[in-house]
């Protein structure tokens, strides 16, 4: 991209009135570039069978083209028309609840070969309709596309096809399996039960992995539909989202994302996050690395909140603060959900731009500012190239494993997979330690770029995961590994040995026994920790060291003599064990000091949150530095780097001035050496 984007998602035939001329106008003056358009109006464009009307469509894209704003078109097909439920009622997904019925959206069985049928035929139409305009310039393939728990018989049978080509024999299932229990043992590929009324954590962890598999075939099936008609200097993206807490919060558990993105030529994403008082960043931070990851580059912010929520209408700043933290984390755009708030239906309340009036307000007049800046900065700002030292890896195995087997969520009955990879990363977005997200297989099991690789919660793991962990210790890396890790296989078997399976020697230290903590609270000479953020919850491993050093020992009348913590020297590098769940406050402290010991000797970490640091090379070849304040104080905070320029003020800061940074304010600061 030679430019930052700015703009909205627009729909024309959602309008209340007419006003498209008048809306390019505003999107115009306040500086937006781009819309997004048609992904959710199928019924609009084929409003009965055989009937098509792009009219809303290609007026749209007209109307931008006169005021120089660029069209992203999204294929209609994440929710379906009435006619084509009513005469098609089997399309509507069954899942493990039984039978869908019409009426929300992506509720259907993406497998369904009547919904293909349909779907590649709207795309066909809608591609030849749009194909002409010069001001389209990417394609968005469906909306947010998850497998929708669609279990009907053709998914089932389908199914058993993939265990076939994974297994080769009833025989090799059963044995990885353990299907010998309870009388599961299959007897022929015929007998393969229904696998939404298995209590097999494996069976059912490898139709979860099956079904995320038929997302990305869903995907690159549409993708291969597009590129017959996309000209080469047109992209193709997805809005790929997150596990949703009423905002975006981690991992996507119904996707394989890191499979999923080889259907787009750029990544893109949907990040929706707390404002007011609540504004902090880290989605930004967590869900921008994981997007980042996906095609190893810049991507695209298809869909964040102006106000959303009735709760989330932001301070005034805060606007401003989340556009210019997106393209901190590697973003090359911000665009809304939506331009203006819709009159009526499901998402009445869940705002744009522009209230229910449509007419000029607060927001507007901030967003304004932002498009003049993205503008006027573009240059020095887009393509920003991340160098980070520190990675944490996920896993959906992982995932899947301590959501739906029996013990999880873990015993507090919350605790899930994302809640202990969000405390990780969360500390070291306080501390101001940058970080990717990386996944094991998509990485090809190579770490050697980063310093510091976190691994919480690695469950599930196949031992050529374990290897490449050990392999990175090994040869130099500092490796942190949170309690559950290096357990089971990649078809949740529980390893036969003594835990973490193949790692024992480089964590030196093993287990055999854990529990539920009640009254057990961490014991160490190493950090200062308040008495609360000292207690265990949730789980704890008895650690026993042979090689490795104790960091923490349990405080407790029995389980003192086990430890919580250790570190260890294997080969050129070490390696950490968190042996139970500890508090945000210790998890902090810990990662403060396992960030020295990985020798990350950033300037950054002389400032904590609030002030949060986010840095990059441009193209130009000079690094770019954000400074945030994520509060409603005024903040000084010294400048860390290298003597550059305040990009929005023009001033020049010299290393170890001052910066002053207003309520929700930012500086951004370009040095002024080429690398």
């Amino acid at each position: 991209m030679q430019k930052l984007w700015y703009g909205a998602a627009y729909y024309d035939e959602y309008m209340p009135e007419e006003r498209l001329e008048k809306d390019m106008q505003m999107l115009s003056a306040a500086g937006m570039n781009v819309i997004r358009i048609a992904e959710s109006t199928w019924a609009s464009e084929e409003p009965e069978e055989g009937v098509f009307d792009f009219g809303h469509v290609t007026r749209t894209i007209e109307m931008a083209a006169k005021y120089d704003i660029s069209v992203i078109v999204g294929t209609p097909t994440y929710a379906i028309p009435p006619w084509l439920a009513a005469k098609y009622p089997e399309i509507i997904a069954v899942t493990e609840n039984g039978p869908g019925k019409y009426g929300t959206r992506q509720n259907m069985d993406i497998t369904n070969e009547h919904y293909r049928f349909y779907a590649e035929r709207i795309i066909r139409k809608l591609m030849e309709a749009v194909q002409k305009y010069d001001n389209v310039v990417g394609f968005q393939l469906d909306n947010e596309t998850k497998h929708y728990h669609t279990a009907g018989e053709k998914v089932q049978k389908l199914f058993v096809e993939h265990l076939k080509q994974e297994f080769g024999t009833v025989e090799e299932m059963n044995r990885e399996f353990g299907l010998n229990y309870w009388s599961n043992r299959v007897d022929c590929w015929e007998n393969v039960p229904d696998a939404t009324g298995t209590i097999n954590g494996s069976f059912m962890a490898e139709f979860e992995k099956f079904r995320r598999g038929l997302v990305t075939e869903f995907l690159l099936w549409q993708r291969k539909i597009v590129d017959e008609y996309r000209r080469p200097e047109q992209f193709v993206t997805h809005n790929f989202d997150f596990e949703w807490r009423d905002y975006s919060f981690g991992l996507q558990p119904e996707v394989d994302q890191f499979w999923a993105a080889e259907a787009v030529t750029v990544a893109g994403c949907d990040i929706y996050h707390r404002t007011q008082d609540e504004l902090t960043g880290k989605e930004a931070s967590f869900c921008g690395a994981i997007t980042r990851a996906l095609k190893q580059d810049n991507y695209l912010i298809l869909e964040t909140e102006a106000q959303g929520h009735v709760g989330w209408t932001p301070y005034d700043g805060q606007l401003r603060l989340q556009a210019f933290t997106h393209l901190a984390n590697g973003a090359n755009s911000v665009m809304y959900w939506h331009w203006h708030s819709i009159h009526n239906s499901f998402e009445t309340y869940w705002r744009g731009l522009l209230g229910h009036d449509m007419q000029e307000n607060r927001l507007y007049r901030e967003a304004k500012t932002i498009g003049a800046d993205f503008a006027r900065l573009s240059g020095h700002l887009v393509n920003l190239k991340k160098e980070n030292q520190a990675a944490i890896l996920v896993s959906n195995e992982a995932l899947t494993s301590l959501s739906r087997l029996p013990m999880f969520p873990l015993p507090d009955g919350k605790t899930c997979y994302n809640d202990i990879v969000r405390e990780y990363h969360d500390a070291l977005y306080e501390l101001n330690v940058e970080c990717d997200v990386v996944d094991a297989e998509a990485q090809q099991y190579d770490f050697s770029n980063y310093k510091l690789l976190v691994v919480p919660a690695l469950y599930s793991a196949s031992e050529q995961v374990l290897g490449a962990l050990k392999a990175y210790v090994e040869n130099g890396g500092c490796l942190v590994m949170s309690y559950k890790g290096g357990y089971a296989n990649e078809y949740l078997t529980v390893y036969h040995d003594t835990k973490p399976h193949m790692l024992t020697e480089c964590f030196g230290m093993s287990y055999q026994e854990y529990t539920v903590p009640v009254k057990v609270s961490l014991k160490d000479n190493l950090f200062s920790v308040s008495d609360e953020g000292r207690e265990c919850s949730v789980w704890m491993e008895f650690l026993m060291p042979e090689t490795a050093e104790s960091l923490a020992v349990y405080e407790h009348p029995f389980w003192g003599k086990y430890s919580a913590v250790t570190k260890n020297s294997y080969g050129k590098g070490k390696a950490f064990y968190v042996g139970c769940h500890i508090t945000p406050e210790y998890t902090r402290e810990l990662m403060r000091h396992i960030v020295k010991e990985a020798g990350i000797e950033e300037a950054a970490q002389q400032a904590e949150f609030p002030i949060v640091i986010r840095s990059g090379i441009n193209m130009q070849g000079r690094r770019i530095h954000y400074y945030f304040n994520f509060s409603s104080e005024e903040r000084k905070q010294e400048y860390l780097h290298e003597d550059g320029r305040e990009l929005l003020s023009g001033s020049l800061v010299e290393k170890g001035g001052i910066l002053r940074l207003e309520p929700w304010g930012m500086a951004v600061l370009e040095e002024e050496r080429i690398l």
